[in-house]
């Protein structure tokens, strides 16, 4: 199938199951389509254990490889998610929540990937560099996932910005330490990445080539806006932005994640501000909820669908990553919460709150979908997949329940 059929069997679907979480389930939109899009492949599965003979989940399965779930959302929906994201979240308040954010995007996401590196290794005997490359995939936050479990929990605004800003700023992060550790871990003839010393040059030169990327375009991309009053040519311009800024950083190897959220700022604050009439405004505030909302509900569907592409029964190692990763997650708030708060100041909410809502997604998958063939690739993917369903059903489903009762309590 050509890319044009595939994205509309996917709109098709999204609309298809949306309808239905709509009409039965209720449940939150994204997560309820993800629910149905589950339902759906395991009752493919299950009709094809009974019929073997028809061959439907090899027929299903194949279709599901040419949707190339890695690539469509780490070259291109990522961008857009996660500059649309940006778009929204309030410079005033993530500027007073700036440091521990920063702390959080940076030093959490470490901890995380070492402790659940170190675990990961220690139960399955996986060599320690490539459990370190686990670590790093599954310790970000998906903005997707997060931002849209945060329309429903309600929570004050202080405690919103500090989950937001955090799962927009350490998808960039993580990823550019993502990198460095499969270079490591995966050496190939000609890598530059050989040593710790080299893995920290390439962690700068991504991360910080991604952010002066994005404050740049970000600038020019306001300069060129300020100079006109038509919101369809305005609209356009970011669109522009956001696709051809992470298309570019990507050409320059610079974190394109990154960029697209610094982009996202500035135009969500200083752009939104002075560079637009009110009627501008509306529309490309309409326009890029629209984009996340349907980006979203594809995504989720591409999510129910990779059920086909686990091939192996790692159920029990599965149990254990969650373990892992929820105590990374854990120490990945906590640490650098009591660090610019101190043990006594911190609010008794803000550490339960921060680690349940802290949601994995599709980023994940795609990561583990991208890492080099070798025999821990079947249970990296695996455990990644059991990790990713656990947060977005339990987690997501509990965690406004959960706010309400401790705002009571």
């Amino acid at each position: 199938m050509d890319l044009l059929q595939i994205a509309s069997i996917l709109i098709v679907l999204a609309a298809l199951f949306g309808v239905l979480n709509y009409h039965f389930l209720k449940l939150p939109q994204a997560i309820g389509i993800l629910v149905v899009a589950l339902l759906a492949s395991l009752g493919i599965l299950g009709f094809d254990t009974l019929f073997p003979a028809l061959q439907i989940g090899d027929e299903v399965r194949k279709i599901v490889g040419e949707f190339e779930f890695s690539e469509a959302l780490l070259e291109g929906m990522l961008g857009l998610l996660l500059f649309a994201g940006a778009l929204h979240v309030s410079i005033s308040e993530l500027r007073s929540q700036a440091g521990v954010v920063f702390l959080m995007a940076t030093l959490g996401v470490a901890l995380s990937t070492a402790i659940v590196g170190f675990g990961f290794s220690w139960i399955t005997g996986m060599p320690l560099l490539v459990a370190m490359v686990f670590g790093a995939l599954i310790s970000p936050t998906d903005p997707v996932a997060v931002l849209g479990v945060l329309r429903e929990a309600n929570l004050r605004k202080s405690l919103e910005t500090k989950i937001a800003g955090e799962s927009l700023f350490n998808d960039g992060v993580a990823y550019v330490i993502y990198l460095v550790l499969v270079a490591m871990a995966f050496p190939v003839v000609g890598s530059h990445v050989t040593e710790v010393s080299d893995g920290a040059i390439l962690f700068v030169q991504e991360a910080l080539g991604g952010a002066a990327m994005g404050a740049a375009l970000g600038w020019g991309t306001f300069q060129i806006m300020k100079r006109i009053d038509d919101y369809a040519l305005e609209v356009l311009i970011t669109l522009a932005l956001a696709f051809g800024g992470y298309i570019l950083s990507i050409y320059l190897h610079i974190s394109a994640p990154i960029m697209a959220v610094v982009a996202g700022l500035f135009i969500g604050h200083v752009g939104m501000r002075d560079g637009m009439s009110e009627e501008t405004r509306g529309y490309v505030d309409a326009f890029w909820k629209l984009v996340d909302e349907i980006l979203n509900a594809i995504l989720f569907v591409m999510i129910g669908f990779e059920i086909f592409v686990i091939t192996d029964d790692y159920l029990l190692q599965g149990i254990y990553a969650i373990a892992l990763a929820l105590f990374g997650r854990l120490t990945a708030v906590a640490v650098p919460s009591v660090m610019m708060s101190g043990p006594g100041v911190i609010k008794g909410d803000i550490i339960p709150l921060m680690t349940w809502g802290g949601l994995k997604g599709g980023i994940s998958i795609a990561l583990a979908l991208a890492l080099p063939d070798s025999e821990w690739k079947p249970m990296i993917l695996s455990v990644t997949y059991m990790v990713v369903i656990f947060s977005i059903l339990i987690q997501g489903l509990t965690i406004a329940p959960m706010a309400r009762k401790m705002a009571r309590g």
